[in-house]
């Protein structure tokens, strides 16, 4: 990878994977795209175009106005925006997907597009969920991502197009807030704890879901992007995790450095729903042996490091809104 567009760069995963290649790579080869500007590093720290990505024919300017090589589409509507309007996230999440790979398939670019344990379903095996199994989601998100492994398939088989992708679990950072996601729970914790030591989980106890600390999530992608393509067996997507838990083993963690903190419940039934149809658990095995998937973070080491990084960057806030 050389020159790098990515869309979606100020959501979750782009906000923190745009800084990262941009050190990685250089801060002139990786053009931040958006639906809008804000005042972020992102935004602010090297090139960044406004980009609407239902807009096939302005996506396509902006990459061979910067001769890119790579395109990350990170772009979309999480689950359970998609499931509150279905058609928009149709839309957007299909829309966006086939003109960024008709760009990458234009340019002879390489190409990355996130899926999810969303792509799962009730019917899928709940426990160790393996690589290649039956995926019959019962959301709009996770049509949206089955079909999207699909196309980068197609794409790849089709017209040579580079095409790779993970198949993300719940995303946890303390940088960016989540977006509307089944598993933004596992990040509000985080902040409720330190704010005001208590939190009401719409998710129920005992529902286990796979996640990841963001770290982790963005050295799988740069190690996805560059390896070896004649090892991979599999493009469009690889299974990664690395921990599963319920809201009551986060929150028993939390109160190891906490004392005080509470956790309470008011279910949530659509996001509940949802949660009750993914996995347990999956098994990562394709990846660490295709590419040699690993990941440093279990759920004390990201507690610790999320209580820490994030109660900084509270008191930080706090003393930049009181004029200090």
């Amino acid at each position: 990878m050389k020159r790098i567009l990515i869309t979606g760069a100020l959501g979750q995963i782009g906000s923190e994977l745009t800084m990262k290649l941009r050190e990685t790579y250089g801060w002139d080869n990786v053009i931040a795209t958006d639906i809008r500007k804000n005042d972020s590093e992102a935004a602010q720290s090297g090139p960044f175009e406004v980009l609407d990505v239902t807009d096939l024919n302005k996506m396509g300017e902006i990459a061979k106005k910067y001769k890119v090589d790579t395109i990350m589409h990170l772009a979309a509507l999480l689950s359970a925006t998609a499931e509150a309007n279905p058609v928009l996230a149709w839309n957007l999440n299909m829309g966006g997907l086939m003109n960024a790979l008709e760009t990458a398939r234009e340019l002879k670019a390489q190409f990355f597009t996130p899926s999810s344990i969303g792509a799962f379903g009730p019917s899928t095996p709940k426990d160790s969920t393996p690589q290649d199994t039956i995926m019959r989601p019962t959301t709009m998100y996770g049509v949206n991502k089955v079909a999207g492994e699909l196309l980068g398939d197609y794409y790849y088989h089709k017209f040579g197009v580079d095409t790779r992708g993970l198949r993300f679990p719940g995303l946890i950072s303390y940088v960016a807030l989540p977006g509307g996601g089944t598993t933004d729970y596992a990040v509000e914790i985080y902040y409720e704890a330190i704010k005001n030591g208590r939190y009401t989980s719409y998710i129920d106890k005992g529902t286990y879901m796979d996640m990841m600390y963001m770290p982790d999530a963005l050295n799988a992608i740069i190690d996805l992007m560059e390896a070896d393509p004649c090892k991979l067996k599999h493009r469009n997507s690889f299974n990664v995790t690395a921990m599963s838990f319920d809201p009551e083993e986060i929150g028993k963690e939390i109160k190891k450095h906490i004392p005080g903190f509470k956790l309470t419940y008011n279910v949530d039934p659509v996001r509940q729903r949802i949660a009750d149809s993914w996995p347990n658990s999956i098994d990562a095995i394709a990846a660490e042996e295709e590419w040699g998937f690993k990941f440093e973070y279990d759920l004390a080491r990201m507690t610790e490091d999320m209580i820490n990084k994030l109660t900084n960057k509270l008191t930080l806030n706090k003393t930049k809104a009181s004029g200090i």
